[in-house]
């Protein structure tokens, strides 16, 4: 039995970057906005863009920042932003929430990927870091192939995917039909250590500040430092597509 080759997926805030993204070799992006925040649900027109450039684009759903314990009103908007944007163009959505007691809201997670699949048959959902976030990852990932997940998106528990390489491979054993993909500050020189803990796929920001885009001055919010905005840099990802490779 042959070996599926893993895949090599760059989360991007633009079109722009999914052409980097494409050109670089990735097999697919995950759009989001406020990168810098974790990542947000990108627009509809943002959508629409991304799908333009040709390259399947995994769009995360996320109303807002902070912890993944949601209020109704919050599931019932992501379970409209889920159908929103596959309705734009999306291959896929990214979605997670948690229980108070940092188990999985497997009501709310259910929710989206029915959602997902009344819009297509097809769509991809992927669970995102919200399982790092949970009290056992390991047994997380073990107990959403009976939601319907595509694949789960996890560093292991850890804040890198390198230093949870341990729990990543623990994971691949447990999710059985499920793919689990390693992501959180990985670099090109993290990915021969990550294939080897048996994931369907590596996920990468590959990142650097955009030249000239940082400002001083009058603050725009409470988080805005003045610091330049990321855009998506195609020696990283070729870096990442040589790993890959090797």
């Amino acid at each position: 039995m042959t070996t599926a080759p893993v895949a090599l997926e760059i989360a991007v805030t633009s079109p722009a970057g999914a052409v980097v993204a494409r050109d670089g070799g990735a097999d697919r992006v995950e759009l989001c906005v406020g990168l810098e925040l974790g990542g947000l649900t990108p627009s509809q027109a943002l959508v629409e863009a991304t799908h333009e450039t040709g390259i399947p684009a995994h769009a995360l759903v996320r109303c807002r920042p902070g912890g993944f314990v949601h209020t109704p009103d919050e599931i019932a908007l992501m379970e409209r932003e889920v159908r929103a944007v596959l309705r734009s163009g999306a291959a896929g959505v990214v979605v997670g929430a948690l229980r108070a007691d940092r188990t999985l809201d497997r009501d709310a997670l259910r929710r989206f990927v029915d959602a997902a699949r009344s819009v297509s048959a097809t769509a991809e959902v992927t669970l995102h870091r919200a399982v790092d976030h949970a009290i056992d990852p390991v047994t997380a990932a073990a107990t959403v192939a009976d939601l319907g997940f595509t694949r789960v998106l996890t560093s292991g528990g850890a804040p890198t995917a390198a230093a949870g390489a341990v729990t990543i491979a623990r994971m691949v054993e447990a999710a059985g039909p499920v793919q689990v993909m390693a992501g959180a500050g990985v670099t090109p020189h993290d990915v021969p250590a990550l294939v080897r803990t048996g994931v369907a796929a590596v996920h990468l920001s590959a990142k650097r500040p955009a030249a000239d885009s940082a400002h001083d001055g009058v603050p725009m919010g409470g988080a805005d430092d003045g610091s330049a905005h990321f855009v998506t840099d195609a020696e990283v990802v070729a870096a990442a597509r040589r790993a890959l490779d090797a």
